[in-house]
């Protein structure tokens, strides 16, 4: 079966257009993601797709090939697997060197604890808060360049972050050594 009839009874909630298009793809864009990634993390990129793909698969709104979209698809989450990857190890590393100057011998497992709890905290925010947060705290960036890159006005860039540090303040209200990190 070709493409385009593929993607039809996939939309149309046909499960063996679903299975073929699974067993056509799936080796394909596996090898594809062990490119960016790890095999693990590729087979598991590509499984949380498949399942979008048929969770979604009467919104799906695809214009170019299924195979085009695939493949295309994939890059997409490999590239956002390996910036979260990336980001969570610069998370990682800022809390420890703030955190290493508190203490004198800091214990790693409690610094891991501290950071994931923070990270958590983070990723909790409202996502305007914490994309303006991140951008401020993890991606070096002044408030004059969020708000262009967010295209707000400074001033809402100054009011997410300020938000952004009291509902942290809040919810970190056990760590009181950590607050001036939020600062």
């Amino acid at each position: 079966m070709d493409d385009f009839l593929l993607l039809q009874g996939i939309q149309a909630g046909d499960s063996e257009a679903y299975k073929e298009m699974f067993y056509k793809f799936y080796s394909p864009l596996c090898e594809f993601a062990s490119q960016y990634l790890s095999d693990s993390d590729a087979e598991e990129l590509v499984q949380d797709l498949m399942l979008y793909i048929w969770e979604s698969r009467t919104e799906l709104m695809i214009e170019s090939s299924l195979k085009s979209y695939l493949f295309v698809a994939v890059k997409n989450r490999s590239f956002n697997a390996i910036r979260n990857q990336q980001y969570k190890k610069k998370v990682h590393s800022v809390l420890y060197e703030k955190l290493k100057e508190q203490f004198e011998d800091p214990d790693y497992y409690m610094i891991d604890e501290l950071a994931t709890r923070i990270q958590n905290a983070i990723r909790e925010l409202p996502d305007s808060y914490r994309e303006t947060f991140e951008l401020s705290r993890f991606g070096d960036m002044t408030n004059a360049q969020i708000a262009v890159t967010l295209s707000v006005s400074i001033k809402t860039v100054e009011y997410r972050i300020s938000q952004s540090l009291k509902i942290l303040r809040f919810k970190l209200k056990d760590y009181i050594a950590l607050l001036p990190l939020l600062a």
